[in-house]
C-alpha cells in the first residue's frame, strides 16, 4: 500500500479483498505504467472483445435541496433552474434515439417535491419505448421506491458515493439530505435488492487525497461484486471540472496518475464495467480506448432540455433555495445552468468515427427486455 497514508477503509464496511491488494500493488507498486496498459488492454479484449458502449446522460431536473460546494446544482447557487415535464422528457429522448442512441441515463438534482418517485417512474415509463436499456442517477432512495422504478422499465443504477472520506463528506456537503453519507453508501445494495441489473458505483476525483478515494472506490467495487453477484457493476473516477458557484478541485491528479488507474482498476476487476464521462479532454478519452474502458457517453449535455431547448419558458432563479423570476432581459438566449462543463464536445457520430478508426466497434444496444421476459 505504499504512497497511501493511514487505512483508505477505516470507517467503511468494506474488507480489504485480494482484489483490492492487486489494485493497491498495481496503482502505486514500481510497475511501469506502460506494462501496465498492455496488460489491460489485453484483459479488455479478453472480457469485452473490441466493443465500446454508447450512452447519452438526460437531465430532467436541476432543481436541488442540498448544498454542496463542488455541484453546479447547489441550492445556494442563483442558477437558472427548470424541471421538465414528462412529454418535454419524451421529446428530449426523442431526440437522442434519432442520434442513434439506445443507451439512456436520467439524471436529477435532489428534490423531492419536484422530483417525486412517481415522476421518475413516469419519465422512465416515456423512454422504455425508444431505448431499450434506461437507468437513473437521482437521489438515493429506498428499496421499495427503488421497486417502483424497476417496475416501470429502469434497468440500470448509477450513484456515485462522491467522497469516500467522512470528514471531507461533511465538509462538502453543507446542508440537505444528501448529508448522510451512510443512506447514500448503502443505496446501491438497496437497488441490488431492487432488481437494477446494472449498477454503477464511482467518486468524484478532486474531493480528498484521491489514493485514499480510489482504494475505498476499489473495495466498494469488489463488496458489491460479492453482494450483488446477479447484477453488472461498472465503476468510474471523473475527475471534478469546475462549475457554478465557483468551484475549483482541492486536489489534481495528473493525467498519468488517471491512465495508471484505468489500467489498474481493469486488471484487477477484469469483468467491470469502466466509465469515461466528457469531463475529460478529447485527446485522453482517445487515448484511454483501449485501454480499459467499456462504456463512453457522446455529445452530452448536462442541463435541463439542454437538446431540443424545452422548457425554456418556465425557467426561474434560485436565490438562496429561495424561487426568483427571471428579469426581462435574461430571457433572450437564456438555458437553464449545466451541471459542470463538458471538455469533450463531440457528437456520438464524431466519437463513433473515431472509435471505427482504431478498430472498435461502437455499441448501440446491448440488452433488450424481451431477455429477461
Amino acid at each position: 500500500m505504499s504512497g497511501v497514508p493511514g487505512d483508505p477503509l477505516e470507517g467503511l464496511p468494506f474488507a480489504r479483498s485480494r482484489a483490492v491488494e492487486t489494485f493497491e500493488e498495481l496503482m502505486f507498486g514500481p510497475k511501469r505504467l506502460e506494462e501496465l496498459a498492455k496488460a489491460a488492454r489485453s484483459e479488455t479484449r479478453k472480457n469485452f472483445g473490441r466493443t465500446m458502449r454508447l450512452f447519452a446522460p438526460l437531465y430532467l431536473s436541476n432543481e436541488c435541496v442540498n448544498s454542496c460546494q463542488y455541484c453546479g446544482f447547489s441550492k445556494e447557487n442563483p442558477i437558472r433552474r427548470v424541471t421538465l415535464t414528462p412529454e418535454e422528457v419524451e421529446l428530449e429522448a426523442k431526440y437522442l434515439a434519432a442520434e442513434g442512441f439506445r443507451n439512456l441515463l436520467l439524471v436529477s438534482g435532489e428534490h423531492p417535491r419536484e422530483v417525486p418517485v412517481s415522476y421518475l417512474a413516469q419519465t422512465v415509463k416515456r423512454t422504455v419505448g425508444l431505448f431499450p436499456s434506461v437507468a437513473i442517477e437521482v437521489a438515493p432512495l429506498e428499496t421499495a421506491e427503488y421497486r417502483e422504478i424497476v417496475a416501470a422499465g429502469a434497468e440500470g443504477l448509477v450513484l456515485y458515493q462522491e467522497s469516500y472520506d467522512r470528514a471531507a463528506y461533511a465538509e462538502m456537503h453543507v446542508s440537505g439530505p444528501k448529508r448522510n453519507f451512510d443512506e447514500r453508501l448503502g443505496g446501491p445494495e438497496r437497488g441490488y435488492a431492487a432488481g437494477f441489473r446494472r449498477i454503477g458505483l464511482g467518486v468524484l476525483v478532486g474531493l480528498a487525497d484521491w489514493r485514499r478515494e480510489l482504494v475505498a472506490l476499489a473495495a466498494h467495487v469488489s463488496h458489491m461484486m460479492k453482494v450483488g453477484w446477479r447484477s453488472q457493476i461498472t465503476l468510474a473516477l471523473p475527475r471534478l471540472r469546475p462549475a457554478a458557484g465557483g468551484f475549483q478541485p482541492r486536489v489534481a491528479m495528473s493525467d498519468r496518475d488517471f491512465v495508471r488507474a484505468i489500467c489498474a482498476f481493469r486488471i484487477a476487476f477484469p469483468q467491470a464495467g469502466i466509465v469515461l464521462s466528457t469531463r475529460e479532454p478529447a485527446k485522453l478519452r482517445d487515448g484511454l480506448m483501449e485501454l480499459g474502458v467499456t462504456m463512453m457517453s457522446a455529445g452530452s449535455e448536462t442541463d435541463p432540455g439542454g437538446y431540443t431547448g424545452v422548457g425554456k419558458g418556465r425557467l426561474h432563479r434560485t436565490v438562496r433555495g429561495r424561487e426568483v423570476a427571471l428579469e426581462a432581459g435574461e430571457w433572450e438566449g437564456a438555458e437553464a445552468t449545466e451541471q459542470f462543463e463538458v471538455s469533450d464536445g463531440r457528437s456520438a457520430e464524431e466519437l463513433s468515427a473515431v472509435l471505427r478508426s482504431r478498430g472498435l466497434d461502437p455499441v448501440w444496444k446491448d440488452w433488450d427486455r424481451a431477455l429477461a421476459e
